[in-house]
C-alpha cells in the first residue's frame, strides 16, 4: 500500500503525495464543486450567486458515476459548524450513500414553514483501492453556508435531494435546529474533548453532552482514526475512509444541532489525498475561512460567541514528535496567531481568550506528554496576552495544571480554586479521553473528592532531539477514565468579574474537577 517504506522515509509529505498522485492518475482522490451560498435577511430567504468552493487539490475527473433514485438515498451525517460570525452564519454539512441529483436544504423560524429552499454543494471523496482498507470507495459530501441570519434565533431545516424532500409530511422527522449566537452578551455553555474515535464510549460522551445544552462543542483534535497510525504518512497502516461513515453517524445526536467546531491532530493528517494531508477534510468539513492559509491550514481559524473569544490551531506545523507536517506554514501561523490575540485583547466586547488545538503544552501522560514545539512558539504569546484556557487532546485522559508562566507554578490552583490570568498566568487541561483507548500516569489519579496530592511528577518533554526527562510541579488533577469538558461562562457588568466555570465531567456524570476562571469585563 502507498510509498515504499524506504522511498517513504525520504520524502516528503508533498512529494510522497505526488507520488501517489502518478500511481493512481486514472482515479481522483478529491474534487471539489462550486458552493451555492443562502442568505437570510429578516424573514427572507434568497439563494445567492455561486462562488468557489474552499480549496481542494484538484485531479483527474473519476469514472462517471450513475444517480440512483433519489428516494432510496437518505441523508446521514448531519453536522454544523460556525461560519466567520457565529451571530449571522452557519454551515449545515452532512453526507449522503450514493450520488444524488441537486441536494439542498430547507430553512424556516418554524418547522412548518420550510418553503425556502437553497441548493448546496456535493464534495466527492474517492479512495483507490490499494490505499488502506477501504477498497474503492467514494464518498458524499454535502454543504449549504448560510448568512445573513438573525442573530440569537432558533432555525429549523430539513436536508434533501432531488427525490427525497424534508418538508414531505412523512420525512418531517429528519428535521433538525440550531440557534445562532445572541447579538449581546449573555451566559452560556461550551463543552470540549479530544481523541474521540468510533464507539462506545464516544456515544456515552456524546449524550451527555447533548445533555448540556452547549451552544457549541470543541473538537480538539483526532476526530475519527481514519488512521490509525497518525503518523501523516502514506505508510501508515490500517487507514480504512469508511470510518468517517461511521463517525458522522454516531456524533449526528449533537453535531446536527450543535456546531461542531474541530481543530486536526495527527491523526487527521490523511497523506492520501493532498500534499499537507487535510484533503479529505477540506471534503467533509466547512470551517471559518479567516485562518493564516484556509488552503495550507483548514484547521487554522477563529470566532466571536457572546464575550468569548475562540482560536483553534494546528500544532501538527509545530510539531517536534510526529514532524510530518513540522514547519509546513513557514511561521505564518504564530504571526497570525499574536495578531488575534492582539486584536481580542484590544476588542470592546471580548473578556475571554480561549485556545484550543491537538499537542499538549503541559501534560505528563507516558504516552505523548509535552509538546516542546508548542511551548517554544506558543506558550510566550499565551503568557504576554494573558490567554484564559489552553484546551488540548492527544494524550487520552484528563489532566490540568495549576497556574504556570515561564514554565513554573505561579500559583496552586487545587480543585474549586480561581484564577485570575490578568496578573497571574494561564490553566492548560488536557481533556483527551472522549473514546480512545486509555493511556497512563506516572503518578497516581487525583481529581474531586479523590485527592492524592504529591510533591512533584516525573515526565518528559518532546523537543527537536527527542524527548528529554523532566520532573515537574504544575500537574494537579489527573483522571485516568472517560471524561469531557464542560465550560460555563458567566458575564458581568463593565468593572466586575466575569467568570469561565470549567468542569470536567466523566463519563458517569460525576465531576471530576472543577475551578474558575475570572478577570474584570470590560
Amino acid at each position: 500500500m502507498g510509498v515504499p517504506e524506504k522511498l517513504a522515509e525520504r520524502m516528503s509529505m508533498a512529494e510522497r503525495h505526488e507520488y501517489l498522485r502518478s500511481r493512481f492518475s486514472r482515479r481522483t482522490l478529491i474534487r471539489g464543486g462550486a458552493v451555492t451560498l443562502g442568505t437570510v435577511a429578516g424573514g427572507a430567504f434568497v439563494p445567492g450567486a455561486a462562488a468557489p468552493a474552499a480549496a481542494i487539490p484538484a485531479a483527474p475527473a473519476p469514472r462517471r458515476t450513475e444517480h440512483v433514485d433519489g428516494a432510496l438515498a437518505a441523508p446521514f451525517g448531519r453536522h454544523l459548524a460556525w461560519g466567520n460570525d457565529p451571530r449571522t452564519e452557519i454551515t449545515v454539512s452532512w453526507q449522503v450513500p450514493v450520488a444524488v441529483k441537486r441536494p439542498f436544504i430547507r430553512i424556516g423560524a418554524h418547522p412548518w414553514d420550510l418553503s425556502r429552499k437553497i441548493d448546496a454543494e456535493v464534495r466527492t471523496l474517492h479512495t483507490p483501492a490499494g490505499v488502506g482498507a477501504s477498497g474503492d470507495h467514494t464518498q458524499y459530501y454535502v454543504h449549504a453556508r448560510l448568512s445573513r441570519l438573525r442573530p440569537g434565533q432558533t432555525y429549523y431545516y430539513g436536508v434533501g435531494h432531488h427525490g427525497f424532500d424534508p418538508a414531505e409530511p412523512h420525512l418531517l422527522g429528519t428535521l433538525g435546529t440550531f440557534t445562532t449566537a445572541p447579538a449581546h452578551k449573555a451566559p452560556f455553555t461550551f463543552t470540549a474533548f479530544g481523541d474521540e474515535g468510533v464507539g462506545y464510549h464516544g456515544l456515552a460522551n456524546n449524550a451527555l453532552i447533548l445533555g448540556q445544552n452547549p451552544a457549541f462543542h470543541l473538537h480538539a483534535g483526532d476526530i475519527a482514526y481514519g488512521d490509525p497510525s497518525g503518523a501523516g504518512k502514506t505508510t501508515d497502516t490500517g487507514f480504512d475512509s469508511r470510518t468517517w461513515d461511521q463517525f458522522l453517524h454516531q456524533t449526528e445526536s449533537v453535531a446536527k444541532q450543535i456546531p461542531w467546531m474541530p481543530a486536526y491532530g495527527n491523526h487527521d493528517m490523511e497523506a492520501w489525498y493532498s500534499p499537507n494531508g487535510y484533503g479529505g477534510e477540506e471534503a467533509r468539513w466547512s470551517l471559518p475561512d479567516n485562518g493564516p492559509d484556509p488552503a495550507e491550514l483548514p484547521g487554522v481559524y477563529s470566532f466571536v460567541y457572546g464575550n468569548t473569544a475562540v482560536i483553534s490551531l494546528d500544532a501538527n506545523d509545530i510539531s517536534y514528535e510526529i514532524p510530518a507536517n513540522l514547519g509546513i506554514s513557514g511561521g505564518t501561523q504564530t504571526t497570525w496567531l499574536e495578531a488575534q490575540l492582539k486584536k481580542f485583547r484590544a476588542a470592546r466586547d471580548v473578556d475571554f481568550v480561549v485556545v484550543f488545538f491537538h499537542h499538549c503544552a503541559y501534560c505528563t501522560s507516558t504516552a505523548h506528554a509535552s509538546e516542546g514545539g508548542v511551548r517554544q512558539e506558543w506558550v510566550p504569546l499565551f503568557e504576554k496576552y494573558t490567554v484564559d484556557l489552553v484546551i488540548n487532546g492527544h494524550n487520552h485522559q484528563y489532566e490540568r495544571t495549576d497556574v504556570i508562566k515561564g514554565d513554573t507554578v505561579v500559583k496552586k490552583l487545587p480543585v474549586g480554586g480561581t484564577a485570575y490570568p490578568e496578573t497571574e498566568g494561564v490553566v492548560y487541561v488536557t481533556a483527551g479521553a472522549a473514546g480512545r483507548s486509555l493511556y497512563a500516569f506516572t503518578a497516581p489519579d487525583t481529581y474531586e473528592g479523590h485527592e492524592h496530592e504529591v510533591e512533584s511528577v516525573s515526565s518528559f518533554v518532546n523537543l527537536k532531539d527527542g524527548k528529554k526527562p523532566e520532573t515537574i510541579t504544575w500537574s494537579r488533577v489527573r483522571y485516568l477514565d472517560y471524561s469531557f469538558l464542560r465550560v460555563d461562562v458567566t458575564p458581568a457588568p463593565r468593572g466586575r468579574h466575569t467568570t469561565l466555570t470549567v468542569s470536567g465531567i466523566a463519563e458517569t456524570g460525576e465531576r471530576i474537577d472543577h475551578f474558575t476562571v475570572a478577570r474584570r469585563a470590560k
